[in-house]
């Protein structure tokens, strides 16, 4: 509990005394522990390993950018990324039911590395590049999130909202068939888990995470190209979900940070 209150202090009370680039950081931050949630359960309670997160993290990012440049709502473009990472993260899920271990990383990692390619190459549609600039910040109710103050707080509240679901979602029959799907298929399978049904929402929900982080991602750094989109970003998720601790549920904290 002390660990609790002291960490939403330092996130409450923090940020407001530091100067522009500091308030960037915490919110890049953030941005970072949604994404690691989302593969915390794939990797770290699902037991799948996963080097295609930063694919997933593009989609939401370039979902949302390509809609704001159309002129279409932030509010729009958030379930969009959402729902189309889910469905993505199902198909990614198909690999898992036939291959593990390091043949299944394999498999992710090509996943990644042609999605990138196509972030590169589509210039009609990516900016390929060059990117896409420009990409406005939301608002919310009439308030004008723009300032990179507000924004982090923004960012803050949907972590929040983020942390809470992927702990209700842990503490269910759910969280318990994800982590016997980790600890033991064949047994988990013997008392009636649908193994396959677990291990492809382990991929669809991880995805959405990503998802979500993409979607902020955008409007924080106003600018998005296929650079932090790579197959070396995915990897570097790995490590924070590994450092912080995998099946750990504050890992993502650690391990982003």
């Amino acid at each position: 509990v002390a660990v609790s209150l002291a960490l939403a202090a330092v996130l409450l009370f923090v940020p407001p005394l530091l100067k522009n680039y500091g308030v960037y950081l915490f919110s890049y931050w953030l941005v970072f522990v949604i994404a690691t949630m989302g593969l915390n359960l794939t990797i770290g309670y699902a037991g799948q390993k996963s080097l295609g997160h930063a694919a997933f993290f593009g989609i939401g990012a370039y979902t949302v950018a390509i809609l704001l440049k159309a002129g279409i709502s932030f509010w729009f473009g958030l379930p969009v990324a959402m729902l189309g990472c889910f469905g993505i993260g199902i198909a990614l899920g198909f690999p898992a039911l036939r291959v593990q271990t390091i043949y299944l990383a394999f498999a992710t990692l090509g996943f990644n590395t042609a999605l990138w390619l196509v972030m590169r190459n589509e210039e009609w549609l990516t900016g390929g590049t060059f990117g896409i600039n420009n990409i406005a910040r939301p608002g919310l109710f009439g308030l004008d999130l723009s300032s990179n103050l507000k924004f982090y707080y923004f960012i803050l509240g949907v972590t929040i909202i983020m942390c809470a679901l992927l702990w209700k979602l842990l503490h269910s029959p759910w969280g318990k068939a994800f982590t016997a799907l980790r600890d033991n298929p064949i047994r988990a399978e013997s008392l009636g888990v649908n193994i396959q049904a677990y291990t492809l929402l382990s991929f669809a929900i991880g995805a959405v995470y990503a998802g979500v982080a993409g979607a902020l991602f955008a409007p924080l750094v106003e600018f998005i190209e296929p650079a932090p989109f790579t197959v070396g970003a995915s990897i570097m998720m790995y490590l924070m979900v590994v450092v912080g601790g995998a099946g750990y549920f504050w890992g993502p904290l650690l391990g982003s940070a």
